[in-house]
């Protein structure tokens, strides 16, 4: 499974998905303000990928733990970023 040449955030996407495309900007923002380096996979690229998150993407990794998905968050992204627990959403 890909996880993004080692970048601290992958962002788990696929083309012609809107919420991925609002994730990608989030995900930039939040790597440029704390100098964390990011990367893209496509979810639809890898067979083990695809069977974890097709429904959910964007996902986003931080450090290899998933982190966030759907419509994301950059605070908590941030958090994950400075080692803070995260909480599933309800």
């Amino acid at each position: 499974m890909q996880r993004g040449d080692g970048a601290r955030i992958v962002l788990v996407s696929r083309a012609g998905c809107h919420l991925c495309d609002e994730g990608r900007e989030v995900v930039r923002r939040v790597a440029q303000e704390t100098g964390a380096t990011w990367s893209e996979v496509d979810v639809d690229a890898d067979p083990e990928m695809l069977r974890r998150w097709s429904d959910r993407v964007p996902v986003v990794l931080v450090d290899g733990t998933e982190r966030d998905f759907g419509r994301l968050d950059a605070g908590r992204i941030a958090g994950a970023l400075q080692g803070r627990r995260w909480w599933r959403r309800r």
